[in-house]
């Protein structure tokens, strides 16, 4: 390499568990040199615009700019008379989207998101969630972050309500919840970052920054569109437009969350390119991946079920490994501390139903309306069941 890249990023790619065979059916190979350096070099690229913001934030005083931070977040910035200029700039830059965005795609991506149902929950938890801890790097900043102390229960709560923010009907609309949500989440990271930074303990060299591009992307992607991959295995088949739209939903959300337009996917093939890419780049499992993923893969067991909750405790606990061991493979769950081998007996169940219901998707009058409907009602009862009271869109989210 011909630049300075934390010693984390590692000399070659490294193996992906579960995407490579999809990846390889699409004709998407590894990273070339040129874009191998740059997955090195976005690990100490975070986001300019938005950390500069969060400094003057906590330099004025956040007492003061924060209620204006709220304000524009939910009214505009020309609801406020003379607004700072630092909170100007940011807001002017965000209310002038990209010329590429199509609210109609935006519309259709997240009815989509709708669509899947419990089973694109369960694919983000067991997939993207529990796998994501294979790469160590960010584990840094999850831990120093109050992760374990949080709960795995908590915390993938605070993503799928962010997820059902975005996935709402016009959420991505000026000033809607998604939007409100995605913004909020990016102030956010730029705080988690200001005050990792300032630990004496926090080691650019070796981990890059903390939230950086490289993690964003991956972790962006990943709990986007990376479920429709593993929801195709488990016979959800939408159309191919369907998916598309679902990549610019993604690409939309990726812009506001302040990712570099490099690693924003222009369509669902593209996505899967840069979610492989990254996860070349990023996958080395070390014993904060254990730390990280055992208690999650325990979580179920102590859910809020209204009746029986030993027997369903231990069921939803070998289902939702029957998932994570499927699609990420027993050596890579065996990595991550869990039961080395359960049998695909849920993905495997799900099959002729999600087949069922995508034809109806497909062929029937309103399937699509109704089939969204179905899925959010049980996207909603699944995080009643994480946090034992009803999900409000639209509040505040945390890392």
């Amino acid at each position: 390499m011909n630049q300075i890249v934390p010693t984390r990023h590692p000399r070659t790619p490294r193996a992906v568990p579960g995407l490579r065979p999809f990846a390889l059916l699409l004709g998407i190979r590894r990273p070339d040199t040129r874009r191998w350096q740059a997955l090195g070099e976005s690990l100490l690229v975070a986001d300019p615009a938005m950390d500069e913001l969060a400094a003057w934030m906590c330099e004025t005083g956040t007492a003061t700019t924060r209620p204006l931070f709220d304000q524009a977040l939910a009214s505009g910035i020309a609801s406020i008379p003379d607004p700072p200029a630092p909170l100007a700039a940011f807001f002017r830059h965000i209310e002038t989207p990209p010329a590429w965005v199509d609210p109609a795609l935006l519309r259709r991506g997240a009815q989509v998101y709708r669509m899947g149902g419990a089973d694109g929950l369960y694919l983000a938890r067991d997939v993207s969630f529990l796998g994501g801890y294979l790469a160590s790097g960010f584990n840094k900043t999850l831990l120093r972050t109050g992760a374990l102390e949080k709960g795995p229960a908590a915390r993938f709560a605070d993503t799928l309500r962010w997820a059902m923010d975005v996935s709402g009907e016009d959420a991505m609309a000026p000033f809607g919840a998604g939007y409100r949500s995605t913004l909020r989440v990016r102030l956010i990271h730029a705080l988690v970052r200001r005050q990792l930074l300032a630990e004496p303990d926090w080691r650019t060299g070796e981990w890059g920054l903390p939230i950086n591009q490289t993690d964003m992307a991956a972790t962006l992607v990943g709990a986007l569109l990376a479920p429709f991959v593993g929801g195709m295995a488990m016979g959800m088949l939408p159309r191919r437009a369907d998916l598309d739209a679902a990549a610019h939903l993604t690409r939309y959300v990726g812009w506001l969350i302040g990712v570099e337009d490099q690693w924003l996917p222009t369509g669902f093939r593209d996505g899967v390119r840069v979610l492989y890419h990254c996860l070349t780049a990023i996958m080395n499992p070390d014993e904060t991946s254990r730390r990280l993923a055992i208690p999650m893969a325990r979580d179920p067991l102590g859910w809020s079920y209204p009746n029986m909750p030993r027997l369903r405790g231990q069921l939803a606990r070998a289902q939702h490994l029957s998932i994570a061991t499927t699609f990420l493979g027993p050596r890579a769950v065996h990595r991550l501390g869990l039961w080395p081998y359960m049998p695909p007996w849920y993905p495997l169940l799900r099959f002729p139903v999600n087949l069922a219901r995508s034809a109806a998707a497909r062929f029937a009058r309103d399937g699509r309306v109704h089939a969204a409907e179905r899925g959010r009602r049980q996207q909603q009862r699944f995080l009643e069941l994480l946090t034992a009271a009803p999900i409000t869109a639209g509040a505040p989210t945390q890392l």
